[in-house]
């Protein structure tokens, strides 16, 4: 039973002060509302938030120049005849399909 007594694991699981602290531990790590999981859930997100952020700025940036590109009616109508197939009435258009971009 002495040898119980001296046991260092014995006297940590009597000591309350190392329960309290244990328990507060466990308590913050894993149950409470702000705990470390969630916290680090929570700083996954904001990190694929912010990496998403970036693309649609990049976005928005390639829009402007498109834009500013745009306000010229030359380069205007060039933009509809490439992208929209637009023609003039008295021309015709032939679209070339290379092999590897039909599906």
């Amino acid at each position: 039973m002495k040898k119980l007594f001296k046991n260092p694991w014995f006297k940590l699981a009597t000591n309350l002060y190392a329960l309290i602290g244990i328990f507060f531990i466990v308590w913050m790590v894993f149950l409470d509302s702000n705990s470390l999981l969630i916290y680090f859930n929570l700083e996954n997100k904001l990190t694929e938030l912010k990496r998403q952020k970036s693309t649609l700025e990049e976005n928005i940036d390639l829009d402007r120049q498109t834009l500013l590109q745009l306000s010229d009616s030359t380069e205007m109508e060039r933009y509809a005849r490439e992208r929209y197939l637009m023609k003039k009435s008295n021309e015709d258009v032939y679209l070339i399909e290379y092999a590897d971009t039909i599906n």
